[in-house]
């Protein structure tokens, strides 16, 4: 009698990515296929110029990873992957390649024609109340809780682009919006749950997308903020990986050291790189192992993924210095290869010019560490910028001196705020003059512009760190909203001079080269002076910014610009359009003010 042959029930509940496309720069393509037992059977592929090149089992048995290649001239189009065992089909899964739009590869990123608008999404606009609350997720609306989610969405973003165009901004930066099916404080959306998928409570993939190209309409790009160190406690692997170190520390929580000088020590420590690298922020936040080659590729092809599926211009890329430092070189490396043109930006945050000038694109570096990363976030010059908005521009001098340590300076993104510190309003003391002067420096300044929502009506949040109170819900953004910041109903005679003059600078911004691809001069303060220059300037044009940081009105001497405005009888205020006279031997500078000329 012949044996009876019987087979473990098996299940496919998930092939990551679900889709790709033709004509990419790299023809491999690795899925991740996990259900129950999917280890106990054999794949195939038949489709003309699709090869499976390799079948990887893992430690636990629900995962395969499934290398495939595809020719030069393979075909978009739709094609079975069998599952089978014993030659009998257990599961199908239809796969699709898609074809690439024209020109996708040489897509234009983020540059210094830009300025971007920082959105913690949850706190922007709700748009749509009906996703308020997704049946299923752990964390529902709470509106009272700064903590909370507050029910901000996309559709509240596609309702703002027309305030974001009229303010002159040209590009959003999102808080990620991949989904945080966390137990609380899922708002900020640095625990991703999944990294293939938006959050329910902000809309779907495909609102996504739309609003990534209702936004190009309008000639704003779409930056995503990124996360491949960690991910959440909850993500959909966490009770059952692939293998035993698909986690650093065996999964276990071991708390970062946050020294991130370990990265660039010529002495340093196994131990001090081991606490920095594979520590975790905190338990909720399971720390990936990018050493892991599995890992590694699903984390890159993830990202190549939504810029190719939401036709990103941009990534800002959150805790750069975090992760396996030779993975984030071939990570860049690979998203710079399959888009020369792209930009990407990380978050180094140090007030060490050194710490984050050793990660651009470029440096030379004493122990031979190259990084594709073109741009990083300019931490060292916004803590000298509040320095000097305080009474010391020589701080903000000295930090854009020390430009000579980055390759390409231009390529870095200047802030004022962002969604992890304090308010820059609450950060100059409410010192109203002390905010204009810091808007008018950064709207001058060499590098890219990001301004956080809010920012433009004088957002603030005192006598507090939380960052619930800093990522306060905009006014206007909610149904019953007693202000409303884009009618202008409710704001206060100083918050609607604030956003009126941020306004006016950016869309005067747009339009000059000379600052988009000019040279930088600044003329220093000098003994006790409080007076600080900026100049840009080209063969044709020049633009000139005095700032006043003292509480006394000042004479400033004007020869000390002669090598600018040589042969220049006056030059227009940008702000009031009047012009001011350079014949005489001073300029009047009033206490806390400043004057913004153009040629």
């Amino acid at each position: 009698m012949l044996p009876i042959l019987t087979f473990a029930k098996t299940s496919l509940d998930r092939v990551e990515p679900a889709f790709w496309w033709t004509g990419m720069q790299n023809p491999e393509l690795q899925l991740l296929v996990y259900g129950n037992d999917i280890s106990s059977c054999d794949v195939a592929v038949d489709y003309p110029g699709v090869t499976v090149e390799r079948v990887i089992k893992v430690e636990s048995p629900n995962y395969l990873f499934v290398n495939l290649t595809m020719g030069k001239v393979t075909k978009a189009g739709k094609f079975p992957i069998s599952f089978t065992q014993k030659g009998k089909v257990r599961h199908t899964f239809e796969y699709e390649l898609r074809e690439r739009e024209a020109n996708s590869r040489m897509r234009e990123g983020f540059n210094t024609t830009d300025v971007m608008y920082l959105i913690t999404p949850d706190r922007f606009v709700n748009g749509n109340p009906d996703n308020d609350e997704v049946v299923g997720m752990r964390e529902g609306k709470n509106r009272e809780f700064k903590g909370g989610r507050h029910g901000g969405d996309i559709q509240g973003i596609v309702n703002s682009l027309d305030y974001l165009d009229e303010m002159g901004f040209t590009a959003i930066w999102l808080n990620p919006l991949v989904e945080n099916d966390m137990n609380d404080h899922s708002y900020h959306g640095y625990a991703a749950t999944d990294f293939y998928k938006i959050d329910p409570r902000y809309g779907s993939n495909e609102e996504y997308v739309q609003l990534s190209l209702d936004a190009k309409e309008k000639g704003i790009k779409m930056i995503m903020d990124m996360i491949v160190n960690h991910c959440g406690s909850e993500h959909w692997w966490m009770d059952d990986m692939p293998t035993s170190d698909w986690i650093n520390n065996g999964g276990e929580f071991i708390q970062t050291s946050h020294i991130h000088e370990a990265n660039v020590d010529p002495y340093v420590s196994d131990y001090d790189k081991f606490r920095c690298n594979d520590g975790w922020f905190v338990e909720t936040m399971p720390d990936l192992n990018q050493r892991n080659d599995l890992m590694s590729t699903y984390l890159i092809q993830n990202t190549i993924w939504w810029i190719e599926y939401a036709h990103l211009d941009g990534i800002r890329m959150d805790t750069w210095p975090y992760p396996d430092k030779s993975f984030m070189n071939k990570w860049s490396l690979a998203v710079m290869e399959e888009y020369p043109h792209f930009n990407i930006v990380g978050e180094e945050w140090t007030t060490n010019p050194a710490l984050v000038a050793y990660w651009q694109d470029g440096q030379h570096n004493h122990d031979g560490y190259h990084c594709a990363l073109p741009s990083l976030m300019d931490f060292p010059m916004q803590d000298a910028i509040i320095k000097g908005l305080k009474g010391n521009g020589r701080d903000t001098y000295n930090m854009l001196a020390m430009d000579f340590l980055y390759p390409d300076p231009d390529n870095l993104v200047i802030f004022l705020d962002n969604h992890d510190m304090s308010r820059v309003y609450t950060q100059v003391d409410e010192d109203f003059a002390a905010y204009q002067r810091g808007v008018a420096y950064l709207t001058v300044l060499r590098g890219i512009p990001q301004i956080y929502y809010g920012t433009e009506i004088l957002m603030a949040n005192p006598g507090t760190w939380d960052h619930g109170i800093i990522r306060s819900d905009f006014p206007g953004g909610w149904d019953g909203d007693e202000v409303n910041a884009f009618s202008g109903e409710g704001l206060t005679a100083q918050q609607k001079q604030a956003q009126d003059e941020m306004k006016h600078l950016l869309n005067w911004r747009k339009e000059k080269a000379v600052i988009h691809y000019g040279n930088t001069k600044q003329f220093a303060p000098m003994y006790d002076e409080q007076v600080y220059s900026l100049a840009r300037y080209n063969e044709d044009d020049v633009v000139l910014l005095i700032m006043n940081n003292g509480d006394e009105e000042v004479k400033v001497n004007t020869d000390r610009y002669l090598e600018l405005t040589e042969g220049l009888t006056s030059m227009k205020n940008v702000m009031d359009g009047r012009f001011v006279d350079l014949t005489g031997e001073t300029l009047t500078i009033s206490a806390g003010g400043f004057l913004l000329l153009e040629k």
